[in-house]
């Protein structure tokens, strides 16, 4: 699965080992071990950050911003970061005007216009019903990355 968005070693510390977390990590590192590169976005980060500092109460981690900043940091030492560039906005504008993509599902519509612009294939998510059929993008499951030989 060529370009691949991955992390190299996923971050352990204060995150909940659910069957979800297990299965990304066992997908992750099944492609690794056929050497895909992974990427990551500023937007993912940024998004990391709204969830790591949000109180647990309200479906949040709780952390406070220097143990979110120590994680960020590790997290970037694991991905191949993929710079913000003009070409994403003309990207994204033209796939939400095709596909016709409105409200919340706009997040995500920049997600494929990043991985457009900087031609990445594959887009490794459990969210495979948020991403709408795009030319030259593939949704895969961490399940089915598992299920292959």
């Amino acid at each position: 699965m060529p370009d691949s968005p991955c992390p190299k070693t996923p971050p352990t510390r204060g995150w909940s080992f659910s069957s979800s977390y297990a299965l990304a990590l066992e997908a992750i590192a099944r492609l690794l071990a056929q050497g895909e590169e992974c990427f990551i976005t500023p937007q993912v980060l940024i998004e990391f950050w709204v969830v790591a500092t949000r109180p647990i109460a309200v479906n949040g981690l709780g952390w406070n911003a220097e143990q979110t900043h120590t994680e960020l940091e590790q997290i970037l030492e694991q991905f191949t970061l993929l710079e913000d560039n003009p070409q994403i906005f003309t990207h994204w504008l033209n796939y939400v005007t095709t596909y016709k993509v409105m409200g919340k599902r706009v997040h995500d519509a920049r997600l494929i216009a990043v991985m457009l612009t900087h031609g990445v294939t594959h887009l490794l998510t459990f969210n495979i019903d948020d991403f709408t059929s795009t030319a030259g993008i593939v949704v895969v499951h961490p399940q089915t990355v598992i299920d292959s030989p």
